[in-house]
């Protein structure tokens, strides 16, 4: 199966090619006179018909382009398999979930969908108000009968890495406070276990004043590296909606997850973990070749 990105790209390429071929065939040679004014020859009266030549320059496509196609087929299909009309649906954040706000309101738009949406950031919450869907948050809803969000990785039990972008305290609360939890991501964040993928670590949110000795706990308890993230465009770390702030922990060894997230949140001054273990019950990864696999949990 071809990628539509690719397909769409090539038959541009192949229409402009088609376009300038007819062109050339309804141009007659004997209409076109050209006389270079840097060769004169008065020796010869004989003039030459042009040659036209068209320069094509080759598509490229990149890898951010697949990337992104990916990203989109796996939220339509998330969105098209799990939404229904008068549900609450939780958003989650991230790139890959801008393409399911896109689908999600196209959807309420084309079947007259009644969809309340609530965020897990305020990104989130400003996709929502962007597309003209209904708001709302856990006060009015606390139940939600579905929430999709994307992940930074996704090994082969579901356990998720979530946190890249910041939002995983929200993110790990809105999917806890859904019936469903689907999780929507391109190739590349699919391994067999994590780590092979996603190199920056598990994010852990801290209170600001405890980074320190957060870090330094689980050093200790668990090998590695937790290091402070800093901010790209500010001075300064990163900061999270909550006023906190990130460590990314950078692990040598596979762990038994299950344990080391309940471990590291009982360390004083965490405040959640990047670490989503048995939550998500389905992930669809979109793929190179346009098609979208899907993974559920194995039966144990």
């Amino acid at each position: 199966m071809t990628l539509r990105g690719r397909v769409s790209l090539w038959n541009h390429a192949a229409g402009f090619l088609s376009s300038a071929s007819r062109r050339k065939q309804a141009a007659s040679p004997r209409s076109h006179r050209h006389v270079c004014p840097l060769r004169h020859s008065s020796a010869s009266a004989t003039t030459t018909s042009p040659i036209n030549t068209i320069t094509i320059t080759p598509i490229t496509i990149t890898p951010t382009i697949m990337a992104e196609e990916a990203k989109k087929l796996a939220a339509y299909a998330a969105v098209d398999n799990h939404v229904q009309n008068n549900q609450v649906v939780g958003v989650g954040s991230g790139s890959t979930i801008v393409y399911a706000v896109d689908r999600l309101a196209e959807r309420v738009r084309q079947e007259k969908l009644n969809i309340v949406c609530v965020p897990t950031s305020f990104q989130a919450r400003q996709l929502i108000l962007q597309h003209g869907l209904t708001l709302s948050d856990l006060d009015r809803h606390p139940e939600l009968d579905v929430a999709i969000d994307g992940a930074d990785e996704v090994d082969a039990d579901l356990t998720l890495i979530k946190g890249g972008g910041g939002c995983l305290t929200q993110e790990k609360i809105v999917a806890g406070c859904a019936k469903h939890f689907v999780v929507i991501a391109d190739y590349r964040k699919d391994s067999s276990a994590l780590g092979q993928q996603w190199r920056k670590g598990v994010p852990v949110e801290v209170i600001p004043m405890a980074y320190v000795p957060v870090s330094r706990a689980i050093a200790r308890l668990f090998g590695g590296e937790a290091n402070l993230r800093m901010a790209v465009s500010k001075a300064g770390p990163v900061v999270t909606d909550n006023s906190n702030f990130i460590l990314d922990w950078k692990f040598e060894r596979a762990q038994n997850w299950k344990e080391v997230n309940t471990a590291i949140k009982m360390i004083p001054g965490v405040v959640e973990t990047g670490l989503f273990v048995g939550m998500a019950e389905r992930a669809y990864f979109g793929m190179e070749d346009g098609s979208v696999q899907v993974r559920d949990p194995p039966v144990k």
